[in-house]
């Protein structure tokens, strides 16, 4: 038995759950998700908790049913709490600024890079350094940051280049010169 998928989905106070034509759509005080389940994976929604079972044990069924649960799991989160990704900005020169709801990047080319926010996710520029990605859906503000920071990954050199808060850069030794 799947030890994620095994467990149920307790879905808290002000939240609402329902499943129809194998699409579970989520409600909760920050907006409303919806994620089509597999065929082959069932799910019942009783008395306040979602289950999630599967028909097999065979290697399809195993892996669609723990993932089926954690992404139910992740809507109710999103739903209530939301999700927050931080990316910061190494380099002189480099910074984050909002122009009409639109992020402008200025991190070294010719060019400034621009980024519309999609439905659902909002951008938030705490320091010019410094971007707040947010939003109710876990796997689009994931996508988003990524995209913003595949633009200019840190390099390992001097570290110059995008990266999620509190990530390490492994640095590596330059040049030596002659002695």
């Amino acid at each position: 038995m799947s030890r994620v998928g095994k467990n149920p989905v307790i879905i808290p106070a002000g939240v609402t759950a329902s499943l129809e034509n194998g699409i579970v759509t989520v409600k909760g005080p920050k907006g409303e998700l919806k994620a089509a389940v597999h065929k082959d994976v069932q799910v019942q929604i009783e008395s306040g908790q979602v289950v999630v079972t599967r028909p097999s044990n065979i290697k399809l069924h195993r892996a669609l049913h723990g993932t089926t649960r954690a992404v139910i799991q992740n809507m109710v989160n999103g739903v209530t709490e939301g999700y927050k990704k931080t990316l910061e900005l190494v380099g002189v020169g480099y910074k984050f600024e909002m122009m009409g709801g639109n992020l402008i990047l200025n991190i070294g080319y010719s060019h400034q890079m621009a980024f519309i926010p999609p439905t659902g996710i909002s951008f938030e520029v705490a320091t010019p350094t410094q971007l707040h990605i947010s939003g109710i859906d876990k796997q689009l503000v994931g996508q988003m940051t990524a995209k913003i920071r595949a633009v200019r990954p840190p390099e390992p050199y001097k570290g110059k280049g995008i990266k999620y808060a509190g990530e390490y850069v492994r640095r590596k030794a330059g040049k030596t010169a002659k002695t």
